[in-house]
């Protein structure tokens, strides 16, 4: 086919900041808030759920363990299967479809009534999450201009804190005013209603005009980016950048797998030592909280909600602070120095909780400080392998890393933690720490040497697209 010249990339990279960005921030950056809420809800809710009474046949350990991990493996497999239609497809229909398996999995959750029915339906609300991930960032990176990028997908990524927030004081009254049998179940009701809020203000998200002129759409993306361009008014300086397209309505999965590990080896190294080790970091943390709380502080299940708020507090404010520096400072010193940082953090705790020189709020003062940075670092995660693949692999890019990445620390991690957590011993619940932490400083390393400087650059010039007429893999 004969190649087409474009500038769209380069005309959306210019466009200044608008109402535009807003409502685009605004109708993806939300599903993070459904992901912490459902996290920490179940977290929080272990204990409870647990209880004689709650009309669910479960054991905590098999909650924040089998189900925990169940909820990961679904997110894995959605991300795997929708990031791949999402490449196929376009995003704007992959993110309309994803929140609607989220919403039927949550809604079903409300209504288990056996322990096999909880964790089926914790698989489908985690595939609906996991395609979220691949739809929403490819869409994210693709329509805001390259000097807000980082910050703006940090900043996204990093809100799934402000729905743990919400999550862990939602369960304070669930657990200490509503009747056992019945109020976990609302809880999760409430995810629903979110969740159907969230879709009604999607449908206006727009279409990537990069996707759009790939598969052949070069009228829709045209016509999509002059609207905007009106809408900003005048005052726009000419882009004159352009690229030439070989416009493809479909391009192969095994062009687009073989391109990820063929093309770019140390790029797809470095991304599965990043999405592994706060994968690991965060498991060992935040899926045992509750039970570390009670087993060794002693503190009562109604009231682990308040602790937990602290500590997505500290995970909010990590992004919301962070953020601008990595499109400043740049990609490399801040990934290398959130993960590392936040690894020496943790061994510090790990030291301090094994000495006995911790309480329940000293020690989720510790847990505060090491997610500060570690947030900032897990939510780079997501924005690095999202920038620095071809526009046509991008969303299957993020699949692949979040889901070996999750698999890896997200599955094995709630096992493993859960086991050590759930002796009792605290030697047992520092190891935890310490395999968090270490895998944790590992991926800064592995920054430091293959990290790419990604900061303020369009997204064609860090990786050429396949369908260019010259692409060429840097």
């Amino acid at each position: 086919m004969e190649a087409v010249r474009t500038n769209v990339p380069a005309r959306l990279d210019r466009l200044p900041w608008s109402r535009w960005h807003w409502m685009i921030v605004i109708g993806l950056g939300t599903v993070w808030i459904l992901d912490g809420l459902e996290v920490t809800i179940v977290g929080n809710l272990s204990g409870r759920l647990a209880e004689k009474g709650s009309g669910l046949p479960i054991t905590q350990s098999q909650i924040t363990g089998f189900g925990a991990a169940t909820y990961v493996l679904g997110a894995c497999v959605g991300a795997l299967f929708f990031g791949w239609l999402t490449d196929r497809f376009g995003r704007k229909k992959l993110f309309m479809l994803t929140l609607g398996v989220y919403l039927v999995g949550t809604a079903m959750t409300a209504l288990s009534f056996h322990a096999w029915w909880f964790f089926l339906f914790r698989f489908v609300t985690g595939a609906g999450i996991g395609g979220e991930y691949a739809a929403i960032n490819s869409a994210i990176d693709e329509l805001i201009p390259a000097r807000h990028r980082g910050r703006i997908d940090i900043v996204i990524n990093g809100t799934y804190w402000a729905g743990a927030a919400f999550g862990a004081l939602l369960t304070v009254p669930i657990l200490t005013q509503l009747p056992v049998s019945w109020g976990w179940r609302l809880a999760f009701g409430l995810g629903v209603v979110l969740g159907l809020v969230i879709l009604l203000v999607r449908r206006h998200v727009p279409e990537s005009p990069r996707w759009l002129f790939i598969h052949g759409r070069g009228d829709e993306a045209e016509a999509l980016v002059n609207g905007v361009e009106d809408e900003v008014g005048e005052g726009l300086e000419p882009a004159e950048k352009y690229i030439e397209i070989h416009q493809r309505k479909q391009i192969g999965f095994g062009q687009i797998a073989g391109t990820l590990i063929r093309n770019y080896p140390k790029r797809a190294g470095l991304g599965l030592a990043l999405f592994i080790g706060q994968a690991f970091l965060y498991n060992a943390i935040t899926f045992g909280y509750a039970q570390i709380l009670q087993t060794f502080f002693q503190v009562p299940s109604g009231s682990t909600g308040y602790y937990f708020a602290v500590i997505a507090v500290g995970n909010l404010a990590g992004p919301l602070l962070l953020a601008h520096l990595f499109d400043s400072l740049g990609r490399k010193i801040m990934i290398t120095s959130t993960y590392v940082g936040s690894g020496v953090l943790l061994l510090v705790t790990a030291w301090l909780f094994h000495a006995g020189a911790l309480n329940a709020v000293t020690m989720t003062v510790c847990w505060c400080v090491v997610l500060f940075f570690a947030s900032a670092g897990a939510s780079s995660a997501y924005l690095t392998v999202s920038e620095i693949f071809p526009m046509e692999t991008r969303a299957l890019a993020i699949a692949f890393f979040y889901a070996i990445g999750t698999a890896a620390g997200g599955i094995t991690g709630p096992l493993l933690f859960a086991h050590l957590v759930g002796t009792g011993k605290v030697g047992d619940t520092v190891v935890a720490f310490v395999i968090g932490a270490i895998l944790m400083i590992l991926a800064g390393l592995v920054e430091l040497v293959l990290g790419v400087r990604a900061e303020r650059q369009s997204l064609e010039d860090l990786a050429t697209p396949l369908t260019a007429a010259s692409p060429s893999a840097t």
